[in-house]
């Protein structure tokens, strides 16, 4: 696996406004959905892409079916399935998403030949990184044994 340099990660998460999240879950407990709530309210323009939950709101957003069904510009797709399901995700990106710039794996996904295709026309690539950690990590936010909890304890 690749080792992303801090500057390399700042860079993408800097250039990058609009993330489409797919396989967001709109279960509050769930990894997708915090990480994508977060990024929204970093700033992120976040477009939810999960078909079983296609026309419900998540976030002020509709969820979408699939990224074919989303009419705007995408900067980054923020994949949250398994590694085998990668290829066709990346496929359709390449496809389908005007002004793609990142295909991102969320933490352990990972597929060397998807990432080669997405590589060779041209996008970033990061596997198995989250961007709420690198985010947080990278812009002075993790506290208190790196998570950033929001809670000072006068005990520590």
């Amino acid at each position: 696996m690749p080792d992303y340099t801090d500057q390399h990660l700042k860079d993408v998460l800097t250039r990058n406004k609009t993330i489409a999240v797919v396989g967001v879950s709109t279960n509050p407990v769930r990894p997708s959905y915090y990480v994508a709530r977060y990024l929204g309210l970093k700033g992120y323009r976040v477009l939810p892409v999960n078909p079983g939950h296609a026309g419900k709101s998540l976030f002020g957003q509709t969820i979408h079916a699939s990224l074919s069904d989303i009419q705007e510009p995408v900067d980054m797709v923020d994949i949250f399935r398994r590694s085998e399901a990668v290829p066709p995700i990346v496929e359709e990106a390449l496809e389908v998403c005007k002004g793609l710039q990142t295909i991102w794996m969320q933490i352990g996904v990972e597929h060397a030949e998807a990432a080669a295709k997405a590589e060779t026309a041209g996008l970033t690539v990061i596997q198995n990184r989250c961007p709420k950690i690198e985010y947080q990590r990278l812009f002075g936010e993790l506290r208190m044994g790196g998570f950033a909890t929001g809670i000072i304890s006068s005990k520590l």
